[in-house]
């Protein structure tokens, strides 16, 4: 018995519990992120320590995210024969990226990963998540294949419309902040999702993980707002 497989029991568990109904979204951190946590040892503001091991030793930081991207194609292939529907791969920290080094250690290693899923479970569905890739979204999707895309809050929905939308699924972007601030803030949010994306193919989510802070009523009006917005959705 490997190390996950306690983690995937657990996921054939959840997927039992949820029936056919509900889709099961398997996921893992993209290679630049975990990479730059593995760098540094924590998170920083802009993952400095990263960005310069891969200016100033671009072959040994190759070797970190060659090693991450085998694991990686491990990991989610696991979880989808675990039960998981689809995969999500996080690069939180894309936006700290400038577009060279954006091509080479976020779009490349994930293509990797794409590839290696589907060589061996070739319909596997997968979303990536470059936060904060504003412009650089169109040349991800391209060259990753992946499926859909999540987008941040900041992201101009014109470009997502224009260039993304009509390409692949979009998952977002409720601001997680707004989710937080309840009331008519986080009405007015939602109602902007929808007004923004709804014409097209749309994941309503947000555009970032939850906050532990979040307040659970909350979440129940945001689900209200969205579900009574069905004719829209």
């Amino acid at each position: 018995m490997t190390k996950l497989e306690p983690v995937f029991e657990a996921l054939r568990r959840v997927k039992r519990e949820l029936g056919s109904k509900t889709a099961l979204i398997g996921f893992c951190g993209a290679p630049w992120t975990v990479a730059t946590y593995m760098v540094a040892g924590h998170g920083t503001p802009d993952q400095a320590p990263a960005r310069m091991m891969a200016y100033r030793h671009p072959d040994a930081f190759a070797k970190v995210i060659d090693a991450i991207v085998d694991n990686s194609i491990r990991y989610l292939l696991g979880q989808l024969r675990a039960g998981a529907d689809a995969l999500q791969i996080f690069d939180t920290w894309a936006g700290v990226l400038p577009p060279r080094e954006f091509a080479r250690w976020s779009i490349e290693p994930t293509k990797r990963i794409v590839a290696g899923v589907r060589s061996q479970i070739p319909d596997a569905k997968i979303i990536g998540f470059p936060r904060g890739a504003g412009a650089l979204l169109p040349s991800y999707i391209e060259a990753t294949g992946v499926d859909a895309v999540s987008i941040d809050w900041t992201t101009e929905p014109s470009l997502i419309r224009d260039k993304v939308q009509n390409r692949v699924a979009v998952q977002g972007n409720l601001d997680p902040l707004a989710l937080i601030a309840g009331g008519a803030a986080l009405d007015r949010a939602v109602d902007d999702v929808l007004t923004n994306f709804a014409g097209g193919r749309l994941i309503f989510n947000l555009g970032h993980g939850i906050q532990p802070e979040t307040p659970i009523p909350h979440v129940e009006q945001m689900i209200r707002r969205v579900r009574g917005n069905g004719a829209r959705t």
